[in-house]
């Protein structure tokens, strides 16, 4: 009988606690929340939250924060817990840049991956060979990552025009790109003010106008990380080393071997990650240019339940609160502030209905102050509406922590032959 053969079951097995939608009823969440939003933009008049120009710039904000988790997807699926994505992030924008200007930016977006590889690497040697503790190596990362491109754009960037210490030089665009027809026509349709019409409208406007071709790119390895992880025995091997290498390795599994190929494929996401923002979402490397959205990832991967398609949603939703801050914050945010209110009243109901009560009551008293505060305020303030992000993220990963299950062996140390 075969490696696979034997091991499917195991590896597929849902542990406790496992969330899972149905398609149909993952439609209708989603069909509600649109039709909530449509009236919540009707009642505030903030047609900014949904129009094209604010779907467009979240999914270009998404698109980092995604890979980002992509990369952590890979390596903890292995069993390997990838805090060091910030820092691989880091490397990706400063090797994307040093290399895009001076040799064109698809040649940056080949060395940003490089970069994160060379994070992953590092992490790799420390976790599988060394058997550091994850979160010690993953911070170690992040430190050294930091420290090192700083210490290298003093010998690279400054001097050279329009270079410095903190900054590269500009990097040429990779363009950008709208279907055509179809994306002015949604346009047009989102301008309407129609009830929900015209915000479906707009968020597939925002889909498929100004498109980058790397934005094409990063959407697709969502469903090729799917159909890899999922669907192939090289997919199925990797995970069963990070739900139990002790069997893995009795079925005849290379544990290690997959470990170092999941954390390495997890740096050049994450590199990738780091250079869209040099390369697309600025065309120049800047110090700080990550701002956490390694970590973020890192909680849209939890988000999702370590499952490609979650991760995606996940890195919409911190892309959109993240847009919020370009694209009139302050009014955006106050209505989506209504909107939170009125699902927050459909939460305490479903708790009810779960004879859950306490956290019924709890759910209602903050959906109570959250109605007070839309309706005392006519505008949120600019620091918050740049927290934003961080306190979603701080929120999604508080309510959503219970219903989540980690692969088995994640974090967990392990020595070839430890089994027998």
């Amino acid at each position: 009988m075969s490696t696979a053969t034997v091991a499917k079951p195991q590896a597929q097995q849902p542990g406790k606690g496992s969330r899972r939608f149905s398609l149909p009823v993952l439609l209708l969440i989603i069909a509600g929340v649109l039709i909530l939003t449509s009236v919540v933009r009707l009642i505030t008049g903030a047609d900014g939250i949904t129009s094209t120009g604010q779907m467009s710039t979240a999914l270009r904000l998404a698109v980092p924060i995604g890979l980002a988790g992509l990369g952590g997807l890979w390596a903890e699926r292995a069993g390997v817990v990838n805090i060091g994505l910030e820092g691989m992030m880091i490397l990706g924008t400063w090797f994307g840049a040093w290399a895009g200007y001076q040799w064109g930016p698809w040649t940056g977006v080949a060395f940003g991956i490089i970069g994160g590889c060379l994070g992953g690497i590092l992490h790799a040697i420390a976790t599988v060979t060394f058997n550091v503790n994850h979160i010690v190596s993953g911070v170690a990362v992040n430190i050294l990552a930091l420290g090192t491109t700083r210490y290298l754009s003093k010998f690279t960037f400054e001097g050279v025009p329009q270079g410095s210490s903190k900054q590269s030089p500009p990097v040429d665009s990779l363009g950008t790109f709208s279907i055509p027809g179809l994306s002015s026509g949604l346009d047009t349709l989102n301008h309407k003010g129609w009830f929900l019409i015209s915000d479906i409208a707009g968020l597939l406007a925002g889909l498929i106008t100004d498109l980058s071709p790397l934005t094409v790119v990063a959407v697709a390895l969502v469903p090729i990380t799917w159909w890899v992880l999922w669907r192939t025995a090289f997919g199925l091997r990797l995970r069963s080393c990070g739900e139990n290498p002790v069997a893995a390795e009795s079925l005849g599994v290379n544990v290690y071997k997959y470990k170092y190929i999941a954390v390495i494929i997890s740096g050049g996401f994450a590199g990738l990650g780091g250079a869209f923002l040099s390369i697309v979402a600025s065309n120049v490397y800047l110090d700080g240019q990550t701002a956490g959205r390694g970590y973020i990832g890192l909680a849209a991967m939890i988000f999702g339940n370590w499952m490609p398609g979650g991760l995606a949603l996940g890195a919409g939703l911190f892309g959109y609160t993240d847009s919020l801050n370009l694209r009139g914050g302050g009014t955006n945010v106050h209505a989506l502030i209504l909107l939170l209110a009125i699902l927050l009243v459909f939460g305490a109901a479903h708790l009810v209905w779960k004879k859950r009560y306490t956290p019924a009551v709890i759910t209602a008293v903050i959906s109570a102050l959250m109605f007070v505060w839309y309706t005392s305020t006519n505008e949120v303030p600019k620091q918050v509406v740049t927290a934003t992000p961080y306190i979603v993220t701080l929120l999604v990963l508080s309510l959503s922590a219970q219903h989540l299950r980690m692969p088995k062996a994640d974090g967990m140390p392990y020595r070839r032959g430890q089994g027998k």
